[in-house]
């Protein structure tokens, strides 16, 4: 690549795309990387503001932007994932189905420290829809040593274990039981108003509720109605109510006693602090099946957005969470309860 006057640029390869900015007109590249400059272009050239013009010149060792921007684009972009066409040395990558989208932070910092180059995604943990963007990555200069991208890649793959930055999981269909407990509901004195928000969440999901029964505080019907639910095929089991420290709530006993392994009771978020998360190892048709045991608290029926939402898309992905994960959710882990709530767009349960 070498820096000449447009002037004298006739016949010349360009070696980057020339934009053209226009307030509230348009804002798209007027001439093409590889366009042959002709002798009517310089005039539009020199209106761009291009008195000098970068044109293509082959160096051994040097990539152009869009060459470097195709291998940090394959860093990053794995399976169920789209690609935008590359410009300017920028790529961007969409999903291509519903999922859970995880990311590498430590391979993202391993590109991203070295300079002349970025990727800027989304957070992971989230859900997100077929046709959002993930990611967007870019070359900075117009040429790049190739032996550096070569060494990005080798950070990356070093950390990563040879697979992409970016893993998107899709959701898969589940069976779910429902378990909803208290005195109060069961006698009939109280409107079980708990139930249609468990539901209305597992919309927003492949879930389909295959048994849902109401309990007294009364632990060894809770764990028999788990293991019940487990038998007839369920993937995942919630029990609502019941969640606290008081001696007359016996959820977290209930669960403990089907000889489930208890990740956390307790995470550091607000709304959501009771919470607790279990996996219960069956068997189905000869094959070990692990099944997620959740128990909600009491703020899962009022508030907006609480631990349920930031566990529930990770368990409908079969993406394991463990108590490590749960207790790093602190930071970031205080809902503000906003009058408006933009979750997920907002900075609940993004700490990390």
């Amino acid at each position: 690549m070498r820096l000449i006057p447009t002037v004298d640029a006739e016949g010349a390869v360009l070696c980057h795309d020339i934009t053209q900015i226009i307030k509230g007109v348009t804002k798209d590249a007027v001439f093409r990387k590889g366009h042959i400059v002709t002798k009517e272009d310089i005039p539009v050239l020199l209106s761009v503001g291009k008195d000098q013009l970068y044109v293509w010149e082959q160096e051994e060792g040097v990539l152009h932007e869009n060459d470097a921007a195709e291998i940090l684009c394959g860093m990053c972009r794995g399976e169920h994932m789209g690609r935008s066409q590359v410009k300017e040395g920028k790529i961007e990558i969409t999903a291509e189905c519903d999922g859970l989208l995880k990311v590498n932070d430590r391979g993202l910092k391993a590109v991203n420290g070295l300079g002349e180059m970025m990727i800027a995604s989304r957070h992971g943990d989230f859900a997100v829809k077929k046709g959002d963007k993930l990611a967007g990555t870019r070359i900075i200069p117009l040429v790049i040593r190739e032996e550096k991208m070569e060494r990005a890649r080798q950070a990356a793959m070093e950390v990563t274990g040879n697979k992409p930055i970016l893993e998107l999981k899709p959701f898969v269909h589940k069976k779910v039981g429902i378990i909803t407990t208290g005195n109060e509901v069961f006698y009939g004195r109280i409107q079980d108003t708990f139930t249609p928000v468990i539901r209305q969440k597992l919309e927003e999901f492949d879930a389909e509720v295959i048994d849902h029964v109401t309990w007294n505080d009364d632990d060894k019907k809770v764990t028999g109605s788990i293991l019940d639910m487990i038998g007839k095929g369920a993937d995942v089991v919630i029990c609502t109510g019941g969640m606290s420290v008081d001696p007359d709530d016996k959820t977290p006993l209930a669960i403990k006693n089907t000889g489930a392994q208890i990740v956390s009771y307790g995470a550091p978020v607000l709304p959501g602090a009771m919470f607790l998360l279990a996996y219960y190892k069956s068997e189905e048709q000869g094959q070990e099946k692990t099944v997620a045991i959740m128990g909600l608290p009491g703020c899962v029926m009022y508030a907006k957005r609480t631990i349920f939402d930031l566990v529930l898309p990770r368990v409908m992905a079969d993406d394991p969470v463990s108590a490590g994960e749960l207790a790093a959710l602190g930071q970031g882990g205080l809902c503000l309860n906003c009058p408006a709530c933009t979750f997920p767009n907002c900075g609940f349960g993004k700490g990390r």
